[in-house]
């Protein structure tokens, strides 16, 4: 299961699981369905139909999310987010609905669940942020770790990953540097 399944962390992911054949079956879980399409003609969803599923959503609703996240989910891997710095600074509200809230009711729905392993994709702007997108993905964070304690007994296991700017994703700069 991802969150965010259709961007480009997720896109490149997921073409890494299905190289490897890693994945049994692959949930693409993200609110926009026009990148679901576009996604659906990728040569490698194209040549495995079978183990993809696609489900519209947002992870700021927490009842589809218990919908979406079925018993034969082992991984969730959330990199849904709001990311573009601009855009974050300018909608404050939408963005700590979606990177803290939403991260809140990933949490809660893989708990009880019993999910084995969840993942958040985070980023170096979370290393003592200075602007509101890298103080939601800190809030993130501390948000998964501390979920290792409250779980209870509970099996799932929540992990960080950190990652820097990825050359060639949406936002990327190597796009402005040609240009420049």
């Amino acid at each position: 299961f991802i969150s965010g399944g259709t961007g480009s962390f997720a896109k490149k992911f997921v073409m890494l699981l299905i190289k490897k054949k890693l994945a049994k079956k692959i949930i693409i879980f993200s609110r926009d369905e026009y990148k679901q399409l576009l996604m659906k003609e990728l040569p490698f969803v194209k040549s495995n139909p079978s183990i993809f599923r696609f489900y519209i959503g947002d992870v700021r609703d927490k009842n589809r999310l218990e919908w979406a996240i079925n018993d034969d989910i082992d991984v969730v891997v959330h990199s849904a987010a709001l990311k573009q710095v601009p855009a974050t600074e300018y909608n404050p509200f939408e963005t700590v609905q979606t990177n803290i809230l939403g991260t809140q009711n990933l949490i809660e729905v893989c708990i009880n669940k019993n999910i084995d392993k969840i993942v958040l994709i985070s980023t170096d702007k979370a290393v003592s942020p200075i602007n509101l997108y890298g103080s939601t993905k800190l809030t993130a964070e501390k948000l998964f770790i501390s979920a290792n304690i409250f779980k209870g007994a509970k099996k799932t296991k929540f992990s960080v990953i950190r990652y820097g700017n990825v050359m060639g994703s949406r936002g990327s700069v190597i796009p402005i540097f040609f240009n420049q």
